[in-house]
């Protein structure tokens, strides 16, 4: 198994970055945890029988897929090789792109097409025409979101600066927190919220918090025992329901298997 960021844009408003992965013959069956990172992505898969499972729900992944933003972690799993090229959307930006209540796709993997056929039609190809030239495919992958017309919406830049508060604090913030920041009262933020970037405020701040903690944990930057504490968890079994929430298994279990995917997307 092979993970690797390609570029990251620090500065394109929509995109975040690119990534590549790729199952190979010694991986097979390959199974592995996915922990969201809170971000939304589109996804080219080159291959077949690629699934993620949820809840006990098996969803085939197909071609160009876009993920919505997830509240829990899920499984990938594959039992052939192959490999998938696609890039993480800022926060607000599946909204921007697609003008719909992006809470209709929360925890789930569509086709763009079921979403967005105009999209489709501008993205699938690339992904054929430039699959053997990476740098070819971003480059035109930047020219179309660049000639994209996005939402106008007068609630879009507030949006954009509680998230930008959120990353700043590493989840380390309550609602209330973000509701001195922005001019929202706290049900239009949660409304607000949900339907721009796919779950509440109070969701996308746990698990942004879990995820920054499991990302310092990997990139061995502290011990986990004084991450639980930084990160506000009170108490063991605080600490141990999220991990359940978004790891799908207790600490114990975790730490006794190996996630190379997981480890790889999370030093970055």
């Amino acid at each position: 198994m092979k993970f690797k960021y390609l570029e990251k844009d620090k500065n394109h408003p929509l995109i975040a970055h690119f990534f590549e992965l790729k199952i190979e013959e010694e991986d097979i069956p390959f199974e592995s945890v996915v922990l969201p990172m809170g971000l939304t992505s589109m996804t080219y898969i080159y291959g077949v029988n690629q699934f993620i499972i949820r809840q006990n729900n098996k969803i085939p992944l197909i071609n160009l897929t876009v993920s919505g933003q997830f509240y829990g972690g899920y499984s990938l799993v594959t039992d052939t090789v192959g490999n998938s090229i696609g890039f993480g959307l800022r926060p607000t930006s599946l909204y921007k792109i697609l003008k719909t209540d992006i809470s209709k796709i929360t925890n789930k993997h569509l086709a763009i097409k079921e979403l967005n056929l105009e999209l489709h039609h501008k993205l699938s190809p690339l992904f054929l025409k430039h699959k053997s030239n990476i740098p070819a495919l971003i480059k035109s992958i930047y020219k179309v979101f660049d000639g994209l017309i996005c939402a106008e919406d007068k609630n879009l830049p507030n949006l954009d600066k509680a998230i930008d508060y959120i990353f700043e604090k590493e989840g380390l913030l309550k609602v209330q927190d973000l509701l001195k920041r922005v001019p929202f009262s706290q049900k239009s933020l949660e409304n607000q919220f949900k339907k721009v970037i796919g779950l509440t405020p109070g969701k996308y701040i746990r698990q942004y918090r879990f995820m920054k903690l499991m990302r310092k944990y990997e990139s061995k930057e502290i011990d986990l025992k004084d991450l639980i504490y930084m990160f506000n968890y009170y108490d063991p079994s605080h600490f141990s329901k999220d991990f359940k929430l978004f790891m799908l298994q207790t600490p114990n279990a975790y730490f006794k298997k190996e996630y190379p995917l997981l480890k790889s997307y999370l030093k970055e």
